[in-house]
């Protein structure tokens, strides 16, 4: 609470230092107390003024050094957003990343799974072209014989092929 009898006293014994001045008696002749009175009050009351603006000049420069503080923290501010922004599209982006990872993985492995298919078939494919060409050979040597044998007929105007067979078990 405001202790208003402090003020008091301490005006009253501002204005009795003011009423004691010498200069006082000498101007009381010429004007009229009360009048003067007043104007001494005004006097009085716009020196205290003063005092009190220049008391509370502190206040705005205050203000102003919070202010400033404030407007210094705003780049460093700035730089915590940009950095949480930028964390932020890292993670926007490793998640864009990873379901591309995602995708890339299923994609290979239904390429590896294509290529096990390819690579049986391949494998069949391969097996069934030796065994073809081994039966061709054995064709081929058959053939051959076959063809010696009937040239040998030809040749030696030996009987009947039953014969020939004959000859060959001796």
């Amino acid at each position: 609470m405001f202790n208003f009898w402090g003020i008091n006293t301490v005006l009253f014994y501002r204005w009795q230092k003011i009423f004691m001045i010498p200069v006082w008696n000498k101007i009381a002749n010429y004007w009229n107390k009360p009048f003067l009175t007043i104007i001494i009050l005004l006097i009085v009351l716009f020196l205290d003024a003063i005092r009190e603006m220049k008391k509370y000049s502190n206040y705005v420069l205050l203000t102003l050094i919070t202010q400033l503080a404030k407007e210094m923290g705003i780049p460093v501010e700035n730089e915590k957003l940009q950095q949480t922004l930028n964390e932020k599209g890292k993670c926007e982006n490793e998640q864009a990343l990873e379901e591309d990872n995602q995708k890339l993985r299923k994609e290979t492995e239904k390429l590896k799974a294509e290529l096990k298919k390819i690579s049986n078939a391949l494998s069949k494919a391969t097996n069934e072209v030796t065994a073809v060409k081994k039966q061709s050979e054995g064709l081929k040597r058959e053939y051959d014989r076959l063809m010696k044998e009937h040239e040998r007929l030809q040749v030696g105007g030996c009987g009947s092929l039953h014969e020939q067979n004959v000859l060959k078990l001796c």
